[in-house]
C-alpha cells in the first residue's frame, strides 16, 4: 500500500481517470480519516490535503491538525491554514514578499497588460513565466498544493491575498494543470524505490546538480545515501525547488555552497523552525561564510591569524603602513578562493578595493602569508574527522585558481589521522568551537612564524576519492552516525 493519501470531503467527486489506470493513488475520505482507527495506527503515511472546509475546527482543519499528531507528514500544515485564514494573520510575509515583487515586476510592467492578475498556483509553480520568481516565494512562506492568488497593480505591484483552494475550485485548465502538477510532485519523492527494512528517519540532502564547484561531488553523495540506508536511515537528495517539503523530513544535510543570501540559509531557518536536525545549522552559516567575524572571534580569543584589517572606503594609506605589500583583499562572504584578490602596489590596491567596495559595505585587509599548502582539517561535534593538505594550484598563490575558463585546484593528499601534527588538531578544534559543534573544515596555514587561523568553513568538501581517501566509506558513515545521534537525542 502506498504511504501517501489525498483527503477529500467526498472522493467521488475525484477524477482519478485523469490521474491513468496505472496511478497507484486514491482518494480517501477525510471523515474516514479522522474517525477510523486504521489510519490512527498507520506509520509513516504523507497526506496531501485537498478539503474545501478548512475554517478553525473544519474537517479540513482537523485532518491536518490530526495528520501532525500523529506523526503523518502532512500539506498544508496547520500552521500555513492558520496563517492563510484572513488576511490580517500574514501581513508580515507579505510585505517580505511585496518587495519582491516590486523588484521583480515594477520595472517590466509593460510585459503584463493587466493591473489585477488572479493566479492559481500548483506545488509554487504559476502559469505565466514572468511570475515564477515570486510563485515559488509564495510557495516558500505558504506551502500549500493549490493557492489562488490575487496581484494588483496601483503605481507599483502588490499581493492582495492568497487563500488555500481545493480542486472542487479550480477551472478545467486549472484542473488540468493541477493533476500534472501532482504527478511531477509525488515522483520527486514517493515513487523512489524504498530499503527492504522501515527506515528510521528520513534525511534531507540538498545540492545543486548545477553548481560548478559542489561541496561534495556525485559519488560522494551517493555514497551518504548509502551509509544512511545503512543505518536505518531514508536519505533523499532535495534541491532548492523542495523547499516546501521541509517538514517531511527529520533531519538536513546541506551538501551546496551555502550564503547568508540566498536559499540555503533559508533551508536551513525553516528546517531548524520545523525542529530537524540541521547541518548546517543557520548559526554556523551567519559566522562562518562572514570573515569579519571569524576575524572578530580570532582576536577576541587570541588565536593565531593573519594581522587582519577591517577596511572602510577611505583607509587605503592606513593599509599600506600596516600590512604592507603584497597583501590580500577579501569580500566578508567569499568562499571557494573567490572574491580575494592579492594586490602589489598602491594602484592595484586603490583599482580593487573601489571595485570590491561596489558591493559590500567592508572588506578585509590581511597580510600575505605565502604557503606551499594549506591544512584543511575535518571537525564534527569537536572530533577529528579528516585532515587533508591542499596544494597551491599551478602558478597560482591560492589553492583554487578561478582566472582561467574554468576553475583549477592544486594537488591534494589525506593524511592518516594518527600522522597530523597535534598542535595542528588542537588549534582546528579551538577555532571550530568558536562557531559552534557542526560540520566544519578549518584552514591552517604552517608559516615560518607558526601556524596561523586562515578560515573556518561551515559547509567543508566532503568528496569522494579526497576526503574520504583515508576513511573511505568511514568518513560518511560517521556523519549519518551524528545525525542518528543527535535525532535520538532529541527524541523525534
Amino acid at each position: 500500500m502506498t504511504d501517501h493519501i489525498l483527503l477529500l470531503e467526498d472522493p467521488s467527486e475525484w477524477p482519478q481517470e485523469k490521474l491513468g489506470k496505472d496511478f497507484p493513488i486514491s482518494p480517501v475520505a477525510a471523515r474516514d480519516y479522522l474517525t477510523d482507527p486504521v489510519w490512527a495506527s498507520r506509520k509513516g503515511l504523507r497526506a496531501i490535503n485537498l478539503c474545501r472546509d478548512r475554517d478553525y475546527l473544519d474537517v479540513g482543519y482537523y485532518c491536518s491538525l490530526l495528520a501532525e499528531a500523529r506523526g503523518h507528514k502532512v500539506l498544508p500544515s496547520v500552521r500555513t491554514i492558520n496563517d492563510l485564514a484572513g488576511s490580517e494573520s500574514y501581513p508580515v510575509d507579505l510585505d517580505s514578499l511585496n518587495r519582491r515583487m516590486k523588484r521583480l515586476l515594477n520595472r517590466r510592467r509593460s510585459k503584463l497588460a493587466s493591473t489585477r492578475l488572479e493566479l492559481i498556483l500548483v506545488f509554487g509553480q504559476a502559469p505565466v513565466d514572468e511570475l515564477a520568481a515570486i510563485s515559488r516565494a509564495l510557495y516558500e512562506a505558504f506551502p500549500a498544493p493549490l493557492l489562488h492568488v490575487v496581484l494588483e497593480y496601483d503605481s507599483i505591484w502588490r499581493i492582495s491575498s492568497v487563500h488555500i483552494v481545493s480542486p472542487a475550485d479550480l477551472s478545467e485548465e486549472d484542473l488540468s494543470r493541477f493533476i500534472e502538477g501532482l504527478k511531477h510532485h509525488l515522483n520527486r519523492r514517493w515513487y523512489q524505490p524504498r530499503s527492504k527494512r522501515e527506515a528510521r528517519y528520513d534525511l534531507a540532502i540538498l545540492h545543486n546538480p548545477d553548481e560548478e564547484l559542489p561541496p561534495s561531488n556525485r559519488k560522494a553523495l551517493q555514497l551518504f545515501i548509502k551509509a544512511a540506508r545503512e543505518q536505518g536511515v531514508a536519505a533523499e537528495l532535495i534541491t532548492a525547488s523542495d523547499y516546501g517539503r521541509i517538514a517531511e523530513f527529520d533531519a538536513l544535510f546541506i551538501r551546496e555552497t551555502t550564503s547568508v543570501s540566498d536559499y540555503t540559509y533559508r533551508f536551513a531557518r525553516k528546517a531548524q523552525r520545523e525542529g530537524l536536525v540541521v547541518i548546517d545549522d543557520p548559526d554556523s552559516i551567519l559566522r562562518c561564510t562572514n570573515k569579519i567575524y571569524l576575524a572578530e572571534r580570532l582576536t577576541q580569543l587570541r588565536l593565531p591569524a593573519p594581522k587582519t584589517l577591517t577596511v572602510q572606503r577611505d583607509a587605503v594609506d592606513r593599509l599600506i603602513d600596516e600590512l604592507g605589500f603584497p597583501m590580500v583583499l577579501k569580500i566578508p562572504d567569499g568562499s571557494f578562493s573567490r572574491g580575494v584578490i592579492k594586490v602589489e602596489n598602491r594602484a592595484s590596491l586603490v583599482r580593487e578595493i573601489q571595485r570590491l567596495f561596489r558591493d559590500t559595505e567592508l572588506v578585509l585587509a590581511q597580510e600575505f602569508a605565502p604557503t606551499e599548502f594549506d591544512w584543511r582539517v575535518g571537525i564534527l561535534n569537536d572530533e577529528l574527522l579528516f585532515v587533508c593538505q591542499y596544494g597551491m594550484a599551478p602558478g597560482h598563490w591560492q589553492i583554487v585558481n578561478h582566472a582561467g575558463k574554468r576553475p583549477t585546484a592544486g594537488r591534494h593528499s589525506t593524511l592518516p589521522l594518527d600522522q597530523v601534527p597535534e598542535e595542528v588538531v588542537s588549534l582546528a578544534k579551538r577555532a571550530a568551537r568558536l562557531m559552534g559543534n557542526g560540520l566544519y573544515g578549518v584552514d591552517i596555514k604552517q608559516t615560518t612564524k607558526g601556524l596561523i587561523v586562515i578560515e573556518v568553513n561551515d559547509n567543508p568538501n566532503l568528496d569522494a576519492g579526497v576526503e574520504d581517501a583515508v576513511l573511505g566509506e568511514g568518513l560518511y558513515q560517521r556523519i549519518i552516525e551524528e545525525f542518528v545521534r543527535r535525532l535520538e537525542q532529541r527524541g523525534r
